[in-house]
């Protein structure tokens, strides 16, 4: 728009006063009337492009809708709804576009890609595959893919949570188990198969809480910190039932239950206390190593409390008479972990060195036995069935083995980064793990109760065996593969031979030779 053919520069102010009133107004009505019409022209460029790119109607349809405003004997209805205009055109392009996105996400979400199928933190329900067929696919690559996805899960999916989880416990009746955090709360979650649902969050300690556990009966959830305090908790109100404040002089590390009314814990310096539910103050402490405890444990007889620590002992105490009952000889590795084996005839010890050291109960002086382990830190352990074992470390993996005769049976489970905590539920099928990654996964070890015990004489693939991946683990073995392969391989032998044998009787039924050449 050029606005110097209208106005003129005044020289002074006698050409101002001689601009009649009127005519500024005339100017100015027919510069709007300018700008009007090119603003139109605009507009009018971008709805075509917009209705072509919309998939708008066409000009058939255009001049269809506009028919409907004229009556059936040709004559013209100012009151009908004029349908070929922007608006409505705009209105209809919308409201199309709007159905194809909607299409489209329920599409997606059928598929399996959209936020139900997505897994996530692992607690939401598994996605809807049943529209997938593997008759209707001939690619035998495909057809397994799709029979993995439809197979029915046999242990909940993972749960995933913001913040380091510090120990994890099942409960002793429920399917429900107990996450602690490094903020101090605890998560508990009902866990199934097809999902895992939040019950509530308990805030408890101000600092990390390093332990978890509940009372035999599971009613109570019991807690230790690093602000050296315990807590019980009622489980349905979440209310503090006792709050043994300072309970030690040092951050709290681990903690044991020994029945209903009595538990154990152990601080960062080394020092053990047993307490009782119906007193205010510890039944007695002791102080017989320098460094942190690890684990504490005792058998169901109760008499004698074990507990091993990072200075590389494994102190034993009487519970009855309230003093030590024997410590071992120091060992230049961390003893960490420990599990009752054998009709509780045997302690198995696991260290930061990747070695296991077995004692016949009540001799913790020094080791009967000693195997190689894993040849990689051992931190954490739990007793499977009798005879098995599960003990992982900072590889992240969770392996199998035998316990006297000491034999490596592959690996439950893997983990992306160090494992963190083990348990195992009240039946004993799951297995749950939690790893510095803030996840925890589940196992389905119920293929132990079927495992056969192992003789001392049989013969084994030591190397094989530790690398072998059992059937709760996310892993297969490259020897199914190939064994596949070779099966096959051996059927078209078979095969072949059969129908080599059929012609060579043809042949010597026919009576046909060689012919003689003259």
């Amino acid at each position: 728009m050029h606005t110097h053919e209208h106005f003129k520069t005044p020289a002074d102010e006698d050409e101002l006063e001689d601009i009649d009133d009127d005519m500024v107004v005339g100017v100015i009505a027919e510069i709007e009337q300018e700008v009007l019409n090119e603003s139109e022209s605009d507009d009018d460029e971008y709805d075509l492009v917009d209705m072509d790119a919309l998939g708008a109607p066409q000009e058939n349809d255009v001049h269809s809708s506009s028919d409907d405003s004229i009556s059936s004997d040709g004559s013209f209805d100012p009151n009908a709804e004029d349908s070929d205009s922007d608006d409505s055109m705009l209105d209809e392009a919308a409201a199309g576009g709007a159905s194809n996105a909607k299409r489209r996400k329920e599409q997606t979400a059928n598929d399996g890609l959209g936020p139900s199928g997505s897994g996530g933190s692992g607690n939401t329900a598994a996605a809807d595959y049943s529209h997938l067929d593997e008759d209707d696919e001939t690619d035998e690559t495909v057809r397994a893919i799709i029979a993995a996805i439809k197979k029915p899960r046999s242990s909940p999916p993972e749960i995933k949570l913001e913040d380091f989880i510090t120990d994890i416990c099942f409960h002793p009746q429920r399917d429900i188990i107990a996450l602690a955090t490094i903020i101090g709360d605890v998560h508990l979650y009902e866990y199934g198969n097809e999902e895992n649902k939040l019950l509530r969050s308990i805030e408890v300690h101000a600092k990390a809480c390093r332990d978890v556990e509940f009372t035999e009966d599971g009613r109570s959830l019991i807690t230790c910190s690093k602000d050296k305090c315990v807590m019980i908790t009622d489980m349905e109100t979440e209310k503090l039932k006792k709050l043994y404040e300072t309970a030690h002089d040092d951050a709290i590390n681990k903690l044991h239950v020994l029945d209903e009314r009595l538990f154990a814990t152990g601080d960062d310096a080394g020092t053990v206390k047993l307490w009782d539910f119906r007193t205010k103050d510890a039944i007695f402490e002791l102080k017989e190593v320098e460094d942190q405890i690890t684990q504490i444990l005792t058998n169901e007889q109760n008499k004698l409390l074990l507990a091993t620590s990072a200075d590389g002992y494994l102190t034993t105490y009487n519970i009855g008479a309230r003093k030590l009952y024997v410590q071992s000889e120091p060992y230049e590795e961390e003893m960490n972990c420990m599990g009752i084996y054998r009709g509780s005839s045997k302690l198995v010890a696991g260290t930061s060195k990747g070695r296991l050291y077995t004692y016949n109960w009540g001799y913790f002086g020094y080791h009967c036995d000693m195997y190689p382990g894993i040849k990689s830190p051992i931190s954490l352990m739990i007793p499977i069935t009798d005879r098995i074992a599960c003990v992982a470390g900072e590889d992240g993996n969770i392996r199998a083995c035998h316990i006297a005769p000491y034999r490596n049976l592959g690996v439950v489970g893997q983990h992306n980064m160090p494992i963190e905590s083990l348990d195992i539920n009240n039946s004993g099928e799951l297995l749950a793990s939690s790893s510095h990654n803030n996840d925890v996964r589940f196992w389905n070890v119920k293929y132990f109760e079927d495992f056969g015990d192992i003789k001392y004489n049989e013969k084994h693939n030591a190397y094989k065996e530790k690398r072998h991946n059992l059937p709760s683990s996310k892993c297969t073995n490259a020897g199914d593969f190939f064994a596949d392969m070779t099966k096959e391989h051996d059927d078209d032998d078979d095969e072949d031979d059969k129908n080599a044998g059929e012609g060579s009787n043809d042949i010597i039924d026919t009576g046909a030779g060689p012919s003689n050449i003259t």
